[in-house]
């Protein structure tokens, strides 16, 4: 019996040797450019950001992927470079050079773009999960196409509305948690987020479909920063297939949509409505496979930071009681004004100062977006740094 598991174990071994030696010798081939831009920067050795490009090929991969599934997160890989290196420092991550910065001044400079010499640069596997379709990888010009499609759905008359929905949902919430021993807060707000998100693009606001869809956006949420390994069972495969469902699903509601011709006043029917206007001879309507990229992109986009901003900020306010009771006095006070009103209304949240300082605060203390990345088109320089064209992916945090 020796014989046949140890003949069964050295095939295993081999087979995954050759799986990862296959791996290396693809991420090998993809990093040509890599040891180009390692040469270049030896070149230019004194002018560059001071940090580690790490091991040949794998750079500082494996560090990166180990700070992110730690407690802290990246924030922990971030911090201790910051530390060492200062204000700025590169590394390389996936088989490319990464720039991370972190002042105001050169956060303004990348993010204004008034210039023109930078461009979105996603890391591959995010877009392979979003879509390239989709707002937070396309071009320019097809970014501008979509976005002119979107901002007549945010009106002043439908954020009213939505007002409303999250305003009855966070109502039921609060009555739930009454009647519950412990809350996890980050949970119930994803849980809140999500229905208003799906309630506000797709008309979804229970049932086993739903269930379904917060489940495969959660995996692919998980998998957008994890190692782009497609091999069965790994989070990113599973981060694939689940957005396959998802295309899938919402392939279906479209189909339904446009047989049935039915009213629904969410982001769907108004994307789908514009199919008949006169007026996308002149802007061209949004593909099937952009409606669906770009749904997918908003859920995801909407309901993951809103639960993230709730959450920094219950936490700030548990640390910060006198915070918490100019908070709780003003809500009392406006709760006298409404007059019996049951929900509110959108100059309703213009009125809340104090609420609206909570908030931007909490947001400058956590950002729930940590990066924005972006490619280097031109030459420049920054903060007395010079970037290269095409050589540096430039991170703001």
């Amino acid at each position: 019996m020796l014989f046949p598991l140890y003949h069964a174990w050295a095939c295993l071994c081999f087979c995954a040797a050759l799986v990862l030696g296959g791996y290396v010798l693809v991420m090998m081939y993809g990093s040509v450019g890599t040891i180009r831009r390692r040469r270049d920067y030896e070149e230019f050795e004194v002018d560059v950001p001071p940090g580690s490009l790490g091991l040949p090929v794998i750079g500082e991969t494996l560090q990166f992927m180990a700070a992110i599934n730690s407690g802290r997160g990246f924030y922990d890989f971030v911090e201790s470079r910051r530390l060492r290196c200062g204000r700025c420092f590169k590394t390389n991550i996936f088989g490319e050079t990464h720039v991370f910065v972190s002042t105001a001044t050169s956060a303004k400079m990348i993010l204004n773009n008034d210039s023109g010499k930078f461009t979105k640069r996603y890391i591959r596997s995010i877009a392979q999960l979003v879509g390239n379709q989709s707002l937070l990888c396309a071009s320019h010009q097809q970014h501008r196409h979509i976005r002119g499609h979107l901002n007549n759905f945010f009106s002043t008359c439908s954020l009213s509305t939505f007002i409303q929905q999250f305003d009855v949902l966070i109502v039921k919430s609060l009555d739930d948690w009454e009647h519950r021993g412990t809350v996890v807060v980050l949970d119930e707000a994803l849980k809140i987020t999500f229905k208003i998100m799906c309630r506000m693009l797709l008309s979804l606001e229970s049932g086993r479909q739903l269930e379904m869809l917060q489940e495969d956006v959660s995996i692919v949420c998980k998998a957008m920063l994890a190692f782009p390994l497609r091999l069965p069972r790994t989070r990113f495969q599973r981060g694939i297939e689940a957005r396959e469902r998802i295309m899938s699903a919402l392939e279906t509601l479209i189909t339904q949509r446009r047989l049935a011709r039915t009213s629904h006043e969410d982001c769907l029917d108004y994307l789908l409505s514009k199919d008949d206007e006169t007026e996308c001879k002149k802007d061209p309507k949004l593909t099937t496979g952009e409606i669906k990229d770009n749904i997918l992109t908003m859920i995801i986009a909407g309901h993951d930071t809103t639960a993230s901003a709730i959450t920094w900020m219950v936490k700030f306010l548990g640390e910060n009681e006198t915070v918490l009771d100019k908070l709780r006095a003003e809500q009392v006070c406006f709760a006298k004004k409404m007059s019996g009103r049951p929900f509110l209304k959108l100059e309703d949240i213009g009125e809340m100062s104090y609420a609206s300082k909570v908030v931007k605060e909490s947001l400058r203390m956590a950002s729930v977006v940590p990066w924005f990345p972006r490619l280097v088109l031109q030459d420049c320089n920054i903060e007395g740094c010079p970037y290269f064209e095409a050589r540096n992916s430039l991170k703001s945090f």
